[in-house]
This record gives structure tokens, C-alpha cells and sequence, in this order.
């Protein structure tokens, strides 16, 4: 018999509620990423922090018990930084936290905030978001040369030690509304971010498994572009989430199931 699907031979791993929650490493974390190396299974590290510049999140990883290098991850920023040298050379304006900055280096930056831009790019402020800072944003969208908005990704809400706290998106669909345009979408949910990280990973799209906690942003956002969706019952996983008609190609407790799983999969496919 034909297996449904051909072996799993790459790995995308959300990190934020997969890796760790909050200060704390999920059990199991550290054990399941050294396995998959010790496989020789290519993996990358794929999240839409935008708070952090990609070599904090290297650093937290690193003090988790999981080492990593700045070319195992794909972040927001990142992505972003590449799209405007392609697509909007010119002064942008960067609505990050300080240190996310650093991932922009090389792309001018906007001197002053009636200053004439290319783009207008959106991350997580957290609490830095106001009236006045969302208004800012919102006056240089309405600049005559009409600027494109690039979103670090469009996570609705994520989880931290007190609880749920709002993320990006709802600032940036505020912005889209108010100005009349459509953001270029530079993480998760987007097909784009997706095609872009198996793309570095070298494999075809259909043997790609995508691990996360988000059964939008990480599950159903994988499979629209083709990939497989493993969904874990860590970090922002709620039992609702299986009530939203979205099937993952399947689910685990944690990400420490994840060797046993793979195991399984490669030998149906091998069967």
C-alpha cells in the first residue's frame, strides 16, 4: 500500500511554547533536538519573536540546553530586512523594540517621523504600543508616497508567565483598516515565510514537518503551503483549538514525543 505521505526528512520547529515556556525549558526539549541532529536531520528554528534581535534568541536557546547558531534560525526581522533591500530600497521606519534594530542593519533608517519612507515596518512593542505610537505608524501610511507596511508576522495573541498578551497582529489589521492597505506579511502565518524557510532547508515542501503550538499560525498556516502540520498540547494550546475545523497531521503531548513519532512515520513510509 502506498503511504499517505513519503517520509518526514526535515524539520521546522517553533520555539516559543514548543521549546520553552516562558524561562522554562519544556521537558524533553533539549533531548528531542539533539536527537534530530544526531539523525542528521536538517532543522531550522522558525518564530515570530520580534522583540528580540536573532542572536538573543541564539543566546536563550544556547542557555536552555539547546545549541544553536544564527543560521538555524529564521526570524521576522530577518525576513523583513531581505524583502525591503529587494522590494522598498529607501529610509524605512522601524516600529521594534531597540534591539531588534540590529537585525536591520545596512537598511537606512527614517531620521525623524514626518521623514519621507519607503516602508513602515510593524513588530511586538508589548506595552510600547499607544494612541500616539500606533498614530505615528499610522500618519507615515498616509504619506503621499504611500509606503508599503511590513508586518513581523501576524500572531494574534501569544503566552507569558501572567497569561495570554495580545501580539502583533491586531496593531497591524488596525493599520491596514485605518489606511486603506495590506501589509506585506514577513512571518507566521504567511505562505511566503514558509516557502522561504524550506527553501534553506533544501528539502521538497510535501517532506517537511512543522512543530508548533499555534493551530493557526503553526499547523493550518504550514499546510496552506504544503507542508505537514504537528500540533503540541504545550504553551498556547488550548482543547478549543481542536473545535476550529483545522486537522493537524497529528498531535503530540510535548515535543519530546516528536522522535518516537518521526520514527513511526518513516517506517509506514518505508513499509
Amino acid at each position: 500500500m502506498t503511504p499517505l505521505h513519503p517520509a518526514p526528512a526535515a524539520v521546522l520547529l517553533d520555539m516559543d511554547g514548543v521549546l520553552y515556556e516562558g524561562d522554562a525549558v519544556v521537558p524533553g526539549a533539549p533531548e528531542a533536538v539533539r536527537w534530530l541532529r544526531e539523525q542528521g536531520i536538517p532543522l531550522l528554528f522558525l518564530t515570530n519573536t520580534s522583540s528580540r534581535p536573532r542572536s538573543a534568541l541564539v543566546a536563550r536557546l544556547e542557555a536552555l540546553g539547546i545549541p544553536a547558531r544564527a543560521h538555524d534560525l529564521l526570524t521576522p526581522p530577518v525576513a523583513a530586512a531581505d524583502w525591503i533591500r529587494r522590494h522598498a530600497p529607501g529610509p524605512v521606519a522601524l516600529f521594534v523594540p531597540e534591539a531588534t534594530r540590529a537585525d536591520f542593519a545596512g537598511v537606512p533608517l527614517a531620521g525623524d517621523e514626518t521623514a519621507d519612507v519607503s516602508a513602515v515596518v510593524v513588530g511586538d512593542l508589548g506595552p510600547g504600543w499607544d494612541f500616539w505610537t500606533l498614530n505615528r505608524a499610522f500618519r507615515l501610511l498616509m504619506q503621499e508616497r504611500r509606503p508599503r507596511l511590513v508586518a513581523l508576522g501576524l500572531t494574534r495573541y501569544w503566552k507569558v508567565g501572567d497569561g495570554l498578551r495580545l501580539d502583533v497582529g491586531p496593531y497591524v489589521r488596525a493599520l491596514e483598516y485605518a489606511a486603506g492597505v495590506e501589509a506585506v506579511v514577513t512571518g507566521k502565518p504567511a505562505a511566503e515565510f514558509f516557502r522561504a524557510a524550506v527553501e534553506r532547508l533544501g528539502r521538497p515542501a510535501d517532506t517537511v514537518v512543522m512543530v508548533g503550538d499555534d493551530i493557526r499560525g503553526d499547523v493550518a498556516a504550514a499546510q496552506a503551503a504544503g507542508i505537514r502540520g504537528v500540533l503540541v498540547h504545550t504553551g498556547k494550546f488550548r482543547p478549543a483549538d481542536l473545535e476550529l475545523g483545522i486537522t493537524p497531521c497529528a498531535q503530540l503531548d510535548s515535543i519530546a514525543r516528536l522522535p518516537g513519532w518521526w520514527q513511526e512515520q518513516a517506517a509506514e513510509a518505508g513499509a
